[in-house]
């Protein structure tokens, strides 16, 4: 009760606002029906498939004037059916997807600061994370430089959690450590993009800490380039990261590298690609970290819809060397987009009798149609289906000849409602 009055409250105060601001009330409501039968990893015959619909629901709260600008966006997140038809609690699923503000010291430099989304480039390293239901965000500040085609910008972040109150003030034994797994203590980066005639280049410079249990911290580089260019009909683009640094007491030396070219055709384009993600091979008994991590990406968009590569642990530190063909073709007033992926091991990998196994994991097939219905609501249907080999098999568990598929249907509805200016 007391959420909701407090958002009446903001809502009715930043309908107050001067002429010469802009405010905008929209909100977005996503329903995502789901039948994963060997999603993420190889099933069996003998197991269930699931089935179930995930619904994201926001209010997105925007203002902006000729000095700064704000959001806000309220999310909440649930499975149909999971809070019974009358209940009283609060399942702690509602909470603030986005809540910052950007100051402008000029109209190309400013500064944005509090939980907010950082997505660049492909977003293979940092991205938005759109796709899962609750997204990815960051509470950070970011100095940010942009005039014409360039962007410059810095950011810093540090995190703390609630284990100790008012950390800064008490100063108790272990104040200063912080507990969320899978998370980083804190981040510094800097980011450049230049637009260029037919194409761009950026750079990334990123460097993360990590609580270890012995209460110091570890860092972690990563070292980023994308880049892409036009050449008569032909789009080109790549990337390169290379990762340096420590985890814990271990020494970090991993990469990725991507390449891909677009073709243009009287039917529909056409797009080759390779990307390799290093791994760790099986004999190397060292204790170098050399399986890359694209820690903070949208790695959904990669690697194949379903999520076998780089979203959960699944594939340890395997590595992936992906060969892809992606095109899409105009069906029934949308468009079909049409994925193939030939996944082979980013490492040497052996089998329980010590003997190599075959780089080969498997073939990926991706289905989606997109289709724009009236009052710009978007409707999504996917079908993916795994080839698995042996050595997925192997690496996996599962049975390799089942079934292995996932099907999915997804409406979006984003209506806005308010906009002043």
């Amino acid at each position: 009760m007391k959420k909701t009055i407090y958002l009446i409250a903001l809502i009715v105060a930043l309908t107050c606002v001067e002429a010469t601001a802009q405010m905008t009330i929209s909100a977005e409501v996503r329903p995502r029906t789901e039948f994963r039968n060997g999603f993420k990893t190889l099933t069996e015959d003998s197991k269930d498939a699931s089935f179930f619909t995930e619904q994201r629901s926001r209010l997105y709260l925007d203002y902006a004037d000729s000095a700064f600008k704000f959001r806000v966006s309220f999310q909440d997140i649930r499975i149909w059916g999971e809070t019974t038809q009358i209940f009283k609690e609060e399942y702690g699923k509602t909470f603030l997807s986005e809540a910052w503000g950007q100051y402008y010291f000029t109209p190309s430099l400013s500064v944005k600061v509090g939980r907010q989304i950082i997505s660049y480039d492909n977003q293979r390293f940092l991205g938005g994370l759109e796709w899962a239901q609750q997204g990815r965000r960051h509470d950070a500040l970011l100095l940010m430089y942009e005039q014409n085609k360039t962007k410059l910008y810095f950011g810093l972040a540090y995190n703390q959690d609630d284990d100790v109150p008012e950390q800064a003030f008490l100063q108790a034994p272990g104040a200063g450590y912080y507990s969320v797994g899978g998370s980083y203590k804190t981040f510094q980066y800097g980011y450049f993009n230049k637009g260029f005639e037919n194409g761009s280049l950026s750079l990334l410079a990123f460097n993360a800490g990590y609580q270890n249990p012995d209460t110091t911290v570890s860092f972690k580089q990563t070292w980023g380039v994308v880049a892409s260019k036009k050449l008569a009909g032909i789009s080109l683009a790549g990337d390169f990261y290379y990762q340096t640094g420590e985890l814990g007491k271990n020494k970090v030396n991993a990469l990725l590298a991507g390449i891909n070219a677009t073709f243009t055709t009287p039917i529909t384009p056409l797009t080759f690609g390779v990307e390799y993600i290093s791994g760790k091979d099986d004999d190397d008994t060292s204790s170098d970290i050399t399986a890359f991590s694209p820690d903070f990406g949208t790695n959904h968009a990669h690697n194949g819809y379903m999520d076998y590569f780089f979203v959960g642990p699944a594939n340890g530190s395997v590595g992936v060397t992906d060969l892809y063909l992606k095109t899409s073709f105009n069906v029934a007033g949308g468009a079909l987009k049409t994925n193939i992926h030939q996944f082979m091991t980013g490492s040497t990998q052996l089998d329980t009798e010590g003997q190599e196994l075959s780089k080969t994991m498997g073939t990926e097939v991706d289905l989606v149609f997109i289709k724009k219905l009236k009052g710009g609501v978007v409707w999504n249907l996917g079908y993916s289906q795994m080839f698995a080999s042996d050595t997925m098999e192997a690496l996996r568990g599962g049975d390799k000849s089942a079934l292995q598929c996932w099907a999915w249907t997804m409406i979006t509805f984003k209506p806005t409602f308010f906009t002043s200016k």
